[in-house]
């Protein structure tokens, strides 16, 4: 068994080490540095992290107006006995199907680059 004292701040800075690792422990992290074994090192794009929140946001917000959108066409289906607003209801459901098929393309193709730049 080897001790070693640290204070806080050498402590700390030992912990983020080793959260920046793929090891669970410290004492595991400490073993391969003291040993010059190889220690795999997490790389994070904060840029990627940062677009996909950006994303996620827009997902839920995209999802909160095609769901306002589908209750304000649900409620004028009760008025579709008047023939402008049967047109309109036909019309605008077109364009909502479009709207949803567009905000599923923006969400594929976030994924698609986050993927790419957690590879890289």
């Amino acid at each position: 068994m080897v001790v070693v004292r640290m204070n806080e701040k050498e402590y700390r800075i030992l912990e983020k080490l080793k959260a920046s690792s793929t090891e669970k422990t410290v004492s595991n992290y400490l073993r391969k540095v003291a040993l010059r074994r190889p220690v795999t090192i997490i790389y994070r794009n904060g840029t990627a992290d940062d677009f996909l929140n950006e994303m996620i946001q827009l997902k839920k917000e995209l999802n909160a107006i095609g769901n306002n959108f589908n209750q304000a066409v649900h409620k004028l289906h009760t008025l579709d006995r008047i023939p402008e607003f049967r047109n309109w209801i036909q019309h605008y459901e077109s364009d909502h199907h479009q709207f949803l098929q567009k905000a599923d393309q923006i969400i594929t193709h976030g994924s698609q680059i986050y993927q790419i730049w957690l590879q890289e």
